[in-house]
């Protein structure tokens, strides 16, 4: 893989790079190059539409699992909201407002290690009336549920499950002693054998270095996943990293290039903190990204639906 013209050519024909290839290019190939490769892999593999979705924080708050980043360990102090599975009425109307802004897709995220059986009947149910009501593609974040729970999902019209790996599987346990990737991996293919989609990704910037970041972009290959939101770090007080300093600019850019010449076909999707790289969101978007997540983040801010229309549009891409 000597140049971007090998890269393109080898992609066509289905070759995808190794571990070690990545690595290579990721320290041998200048950043444009890098960004080059990647904006030109989107196009021949995504084109120029933003496939967008939306997240519900569905469930709030005393999550069991210890997790270094997150607001809502109940290991950690940081004054988030705290507050059961949200009723009908509220998931509905949040799911309706999504679909009349044109977002193609719609989930609820609960925190907590995982739901009980109760908690998924009822989640099932919503997800019904959703679909009874919206024209919008449900998808479900609910944490290291039983395959007989991914089956009701699914029966209730659930077509992709997001379970985020997070970092590279060498890195996870310097970040969470609760669970582990491995318990991860499990749901994510239970997911894929009762038929849905996965959508899977991380953060970076939580100390691994770039080799790591090539490692979980290849493991999400791994795992045929065609969805990778792709978070930046946004410190959390009160969390156990939120001393974290910042990754550069030409980290990110690297690292987001790097995500999609590993990960060619899949959607590479702006996700969390993206209050962080307003400023690099254009390059981004002709550095790999085609898919995002807009609204509200869980519990930081994200960014209005309308103003980002308009910024997707203004960059040339489609919705």
């Amino acid at each position: 893989m000597k140049n971007i013209e090998t890269l393109i050519e080898s992609s066509g024909q289905g070759v995808r790079i190794s571990y070690g290839e990545a690595v290579e290019i990721e320290k041998q190939w200048e950043t444009e190059d890098l960004c080059q490769a990647a904006g030109r892999l989107r196009k021949v593999y995504t084109g120029n539409h933003i496939d967008t979705c939306s997240i519900m924080n569905a469930r709030s708050g005393k999550c069991s699992e210890d997790c270094k980043w997150c607001s809502q360990s109940m290991f950690h102090n940081t004054g988030v909201d705290i507050y059961p599975l949200v009723g009908l009425d509220e998931a509905l109307r949040e799911a309706m407002h999504n679909a009349s802004k044109g977002v193609h897709r719609f989930s609820l995220v609960t925190s907590g290690r995982t739901l009980s059986d109760r908690d998924v009947d009822r989640s099932a149910a919503i997800y019904r009336a959703i679909g009874r009501r919206c024209d919008i593609y449900l998808c479900a974040s609910m944490g290291l549920l039983t395959k007989e729970q991914l089956q009701k999902l699914y029966d209730s019209g659930v077509r992709r499950y997001h379970c985020n790996l997070e970092s590279a599987p060498s890195y996870f346990p310097h970040l969470c002693t609760t669970h582990t990737t491995e318990e991860k991996i499990r749901t994510i293919r239970w997911a894929q054998e009762v038929g849905m989609e996965v959508c899977s990704g991380g953060i970076i910037g939580m100390g691994e270095t770039m080799e790591q970041r090539i490692e979980l972009a290849v493991t999400l290959r791994e795992l045929s996943v065609k969805s990778i939101p792709v978070n930046i770090l946004n410190p959390v007080k009160g969390t156990a990293l939120e001393n974290t300093p910042p990754l550069s600019d030409v980290d990110i850019l690297r690292s987001v290039a790097m995500f999609r010449i590993v990960n060619p076909d899949a959607h590479i999707r702006f996700a969390g903190g993206r209050n962080l790289i307003k400023h690099l969101e254009g390059r981004l978007l002709h550095s790999g990204i085609s898919a995002s997540i807009v609204g509200d983040m869980l519990t930081t801010s994200g960014s209005d639906i309308d103003t980002d229309k308009e910024m997707f549009k203004n960059e040339g891409f489609t919705l």
